[in-house]
């Protein structure tokens, strides 16, 4: 499969402008392209948010040449990033008038302690030739020695501006979809972006896959129901463990974070008044351990089976 059959890399935006930000943040890349250079940078925000567009984005208005390693993929292996990072930093370009090549180390938090390690050395070793931008989703997983020597921004969206930037997404799908010729109702659009905002890379791969008939209407709704509680909280009542394992397999196309939050809006409703403290503190330990746990569905399932036996449902 070409990149170009995928939408997300066929209408990749290919300048900060075109990128979808809040303003202060657009604002701080943009001057970055005015000055013509990029200082290391840490880009820190959820998956599909759209950091290594930018990261892009900004080399491309730039005419910088640059490298990307996967953190999760050779991005754990020492020598590896050694070698690649190395080779491509220590050569001076003949195709560019930038002053500095970058590397870009796609999902930095997923490499080890000893490959960012070395990257801090190579932010200096090769400070005349080269800068390094990190995406991550997980700040805290990035080692202070190399927190301290990039510049921080981070890509969260709070309060009014979550609406006004789902609004322009939801204008550049429906944009998206007129170009590839699919009929598509605006309703159904909607939806899509808001159960998995703001992940922008997933609601285009999920409008890709709900278009291949050509058309997306209101016969896909089904799919895309919220997560539905009623189920789930009558098991932990009924301290049903088997059925809240069963409960999660079947949602697992959420966000377990996403589920957790929900579960947290519903505690009014499901649980006893002096049960709600614990099962806060019980939601946001699991909650931060996402971010450090192999499996996500185990950690949810601890979670929920904490919650059953700690707390008292109505």
């Amino acid at each position: 499969m070409k990149d170009e059959f995928l939408w997300v890399e066929k209408y990749r935006p290919k300048t900060i402008e075109e990128c979808i930000l809040p303003a202060e943040t657009k604002k701080v890349f943009q001057s970055f392209v005015n000055k013509g250079e990029i200082p290391n940078l840490l880009l820190c925000g959820t998956a599909g948010i759209g950091k290594t567009t930018v990261a892009k984005a900004l080399c491309n208005e730039l005419g910088v040449d640059y490298y990307v390693i996967n953190g999760s993929d050779e991005g754990r292996f020492l020598d590896t990033v050694r070698n690649n990072a190395k080779q491509f930093a220590s050569t001076v370009s003949f195709s560019s008038t930038a002053k500095h090549k970058v590397i870009i180390i796609d999902e930095a938090d997923n490499t080890t302690h000893d490959v960012q390690l070395l990257l801090r050395a190579s932010i200096e070793e090769f400070s005349g030739n080269c800068r390094f931008i990190f995406t991550c989703n997980y700040k805290n997983k990035i080692i202070e020695p190399l927190h301290s020597r990039c510049s921080v921004v981070d890509f969260g969206i709070k309060g009014a501006k979550k609406q006004q930037i789902a609004a322009v997404f939801f204008d550049r799908c429906r944009d998206i979809l007129q170009r590839e010729e699919i009929t598509f109702s605006d309703r159904v659009v909607a939806e899509v972006v808001q159960k998995h905002f703001p992940d922008f890379r997933r609601v285009l791969n999920e409008l890709q896959r709900y278009s291949s008939s050509g058309s997306i209407d209101t016969g896909i709704l089904a799919s895309l129901s919220e997560v539905r509680l009623e189920e789930l909280t009558k098991a932990l009542k009924d301290k049903e463990f088997s059925t809240v394992r069963k409960w999660i397999v079947s949602n697992l196309d959420n966000d377990p974070n996403a589920i957790l939050r929900t579960v947290y809006d519903s505690l009014y409703s499901s649980l006893t008044p002096r049960s709600i403290p614990q099962a806060v503190l019980i939601i946001a330990k699991y909650q931060y351990q996402s971010a450090f746990v192999a499996d996500q569905e185990i950690n949810l399932l601890a979670a929920l089976t904490e919650l059953m036996v700690e707390c008292e449902y109505k």
